[in-house]
């Protein structure tokens, strides 16, 4: 199998701080989440803004990929994903105060997902510009780096709900905001002053410019939507985790967590590159059809296992993003790895906004259910799609380029 081994990527300079401090804030949006939807969820009762508390952060991706993306290229590495952090940090503790209303509660939730647009693409660009020259390792890196957030989420959603549960969500939002000071730490002092990718400001203008060039290819195109719709409506299903049995959200969450991991392992270790090339349109019909069973509202154990099982699917997204970097040349790498988690989590969000809405008319098993129907329709439409896609072009052509 080509590229590097798991235990060599850690030998690759700057490798082991990003991967921790990506840990810590992994760790953060866990705890942290989980305790604001159930805070939400204890004040208000209602599954869409419960869900939405959650995920709201995503809803405001798209308005960042419209405007911050070129910051991917054009920040400092080190310097953003230390103030990403800390911004987030400031954010959590904030929203940890007893008398702020909700209205406020979902004010701050709208200013972390505008800060942390830029975010997934200073991460996975950096992780691609460390790792692009290293025997191929961007695949295995981020695999190992989704196995790390799976693991994460495991640890940090069975404490989390056991924190919850035993002392009262403000404080887990605390815990969750040191988390996140953890994260700005290990960056600042264990990455190294890289100069940006590319030249100039950060602008609405570059942004647009870049967003153009890397939608302007059908291949690129169908290869964003299948990272970003079928994951999303599906998310829109986990989002409604806490609705569903309240006591049981964080089982819930660590088994769907552990399914991604196992998803992973699979693609980014066990499976060669000829075989799962093909396996992104089956993965995508996995990671929705175990969802269909909560229209029967099973118990506990049954849903935890179709969480666990749906959530295997989630490694098609390593499969997509390889193909993505294969059509993007170096100077977008971040960029379109920033267009492509903004893209996700936009979706994500307005999914699990969906998906509340859906519940608050009917029941959340049924809400799950119609989100994952949604999933498979889609995922059968873009492979019919994909089937009559031209021949994928090699890069984004450079005369418009920003």
């Amino acid at each position: 199998m080509t590229g590097l081994s798991y235990r060599q990527l850690f030998r690759v300079p700057e490798f082991t701080p990003l991967f921790l401090s990506s840990a810590a804030h992994t760790a953060a949006q866990t705890v942290g989440g989980l305790a604001l939807a159930t805070l939400v969820f204890r004040a208000t009762g209602s599954p869409l803004l419960s869900a939405v508390s959650m995920f709201g952060p995503s809803l405001a991706q798209v308005l960042g990929a419209t405007v911050l993306l070129s910051g991917s290229d054009r920040l400092p590495p080190r310097s953003a994903l230390t103030g990403l952090s800390l911004a987030f940090a400031a954010a959590t503790a904030l929203m940890a105060l007893p008398g702020l209303p909700t209205w406020g509660v979902f004010a701050v939730v709208l200013v972390q997902g505008l800060i942390a647009s830029l975010g997934g693409g200073v991460r996975w660009g950096l992780l691609n510009e460390i790792l692009g020259g290293a025997g191929g390792g961007y695949l295995p890196g981020r695999s190992l780096f989704n196995m790390m957030s799976g693991l994460t989420q495991i640890t940090g959603y069975a404490t989390g709900g056991a924190l919850v549960t035993a002392l009262s969500p403000r404080p887990v939002l605390l815990l969750a905001a040191l988390l996140y000071a953890v994260s700005a730490a290990v960056a600042r002092l264990g990455l190294t002053a890289r100069a940006p990718r590319a030249a100039g400001r950060l602008s609405a203008a570059a942004t647009r410019r870049a967003n153009t060039a890397l939608w302007s290819s059908r291949p690129r195109r169908l290869t964003y939507l299948g990272l970003w719709l079928p994951n999303g409506l599906v998310v829109g299903c986990e989002a409604l985790f806490v609705p569903y049995d309240p006591g049981a959200a964080g089982t819930l969450f660590a088994c769907a967590a552990l399914g991604m991991l196992a998803g992973d392992v699979l693609v980014g270790r066990l499976l060669p590159p000829h075989r799962r090339s093909r396996l992104a349109t089956p993965l995508l019909l996995l990671l929705a059809a175990p969802y269909t069973l909560f229209a029967l509202h099973p118990g506990v154990p049954l849903a935890a296992a179709c969480a666990a099982l749906a959530s295997v699917g989630f490694g098609a997204s390593l499969v997509q993003q390889e193909r993505l970097m294969r059509l993007t040349p170096p100077e977008l790498s971040g960029h379109a790895l920033g267009l492509h988690s903004a893209g996700m989590l936009t979706l994500q969000g307005v999914s699990a906004a969906l998906a509340g809405g859906l519940a608050q008319l009917t029941a959340p098993g049924t809400a799950m259910a119609v989100m994952a129907g949604a999933s498979i329709a889609v995922t059968a439409a873009l492979a019919l799609a994909g089937r009559a896609a031209p021949r994928p072009d090699a890069a984004v052509p450079t005369e418009v380029l920003p």
